[in-house]
């Protein structure tokens, strides 16, 4: 049958490709497939895929590690001819409806809010940037509302079990939207039982230089880890997913930056950024698997003491889905095998 052929296929292709992963025994029973994403940062495109990750890669479980918002939006404005839009540093004359749909698809699955306007409500917007954060604000959650009314759709009839965590660049309002959504499990402090294992999710971050929504001292966070393991009886039978990346394990190395906020280097320059609260508890608690994002330049997967921890990058504004397959054993308690993707 085609869809088993595929699934052999996928299994010949997974192969660890780091010490201490098990790639010898053969998938049988008592086996979960997770499918993890990240970083998404509100591109259409990339949410799509992810939702339909589930059936084409046969997953028995979709998780999203969060910042799934968008970072800005991108002003269409009405013209006496039709509509224009400066994007990537490039005038674009809409003449048609059709036209402005076609750019609202381009700009949406980049990532960003495509907003129609007037001339006049940006003038006021310039005088008034509280405007902008209002409408910005209700971009965000409208997307998000609709991203889960998709899922709920996409997903209506499937055994696939979808979790979503927000994370540090997430404003806190999105949070019930993903709760009330009927076929997406909130991760965020949520203990969620997966075939024998638990999923444990926290999408605060250790402090960085955009003091954005969830973050917290190193201590801090040390201690939101610690409460949140205490709520599953085995934590070494359990999977964190945890949005930053543990400290200097590779995972987290992103470009350094000067006292201006500008590239050392021309971004060549590499420093580790992730928190060493993660990494303490990774290493205190030992869970079969690590799931980490927040360093798009990140992407690798690492061993620490007996955890597999992944990251598996973001090229969201590319359109492309990075994501990492990751075959866990749920009797043993042990990953079986995994592989990082680019689709």
């Amino acid at each position: 049958m085609p869809a088993q052929h595929g699934r052999r296929g996928m299994r010949e292709r997974l192969a660890a490709a780091i010490p201490g992963v098990d790639t010898a025994d053969t998938l049988a029973g008592g086996w979960m497939r997770v499918f993890f994403a990240t970083d998404v940062h509100g591109s259409d495109i990339c949410w799509r895929k992810f939702l339909n990750a589930g059936a084409f890669h046969k997953a028995d479980v979709l998780i999203m590690g969060g910042d799934m918002t968008g970072k800005a939006m991108v002003p269409i404005i009405k013209t006496d001819t039709g509509w224009t839009v400066t994007l990537q540093e490039q005038v674009h004359d809409l003449p048609t409806e059709a036209d402005v749909g076609a750019m609202e698809k381009r700009i949406s699955d980049r990532g960003y809010y495509p907003v129609r306007t007037t001339r006049d409500e940006v003038r006021t917007w310039a005088d008034d940037p509280t405007l902008v954060d209002t409408r910005f604000r209700a971009e965000i959650v409208h997307g998000v509302e609709r991203w889960m009314a998709l899922a709920d759709e996409r997903l209506k009839g499937s055994s696939v079990r979808c979790i979503v965590s927000p994370a540090n660049d997430d404003m806190f309002e999105i949070d019930p939207i993903i709760e009330r959504a009927e076929r997406v499990e909130l991760g965020e402090a949520n203990t969620i039982a997966l075939d024998g294992l638990n999923l444990i999710s926290t999408g605060w971050a250790n402090p960085t230089p955009w003091n954005t929504f969830r973050e917290l001292p190193e201590d801090e966070l040390r201690e939101r880890i610690d409460g949140l393991v205490r709520a599953v009886p085995d934590p070494a039978r359990s999977i964190f997913n945890f949005h930053a990346p543990p400290y200097g394990s590779n995972l987290d190395a992103a470009p350094k930056l000067d006292a201006d906020m500008k590239y050392v280097s021309g971004g060549q320059a590499l420093v580790p950024v992730g928190s060493h609260a993660v990494r303490e508890a990774i290493l205190a608690y030992g869970p079969v698997l690590s799931l980490h994002g927040h360093i798009h330049e990140g992407r690798g997967a690492v061993k620490l003491g007996k955890t597999l921890a992944v990251n598996p990058g973001s090229s969201y504004e590319d359109g492309v889905l990075q994501a990492a397959i990751v075959d866990l054993d749920t009797k043993k308690g042990t990953v079986k095998r995994y592989l990082l993707i680019n689709g």
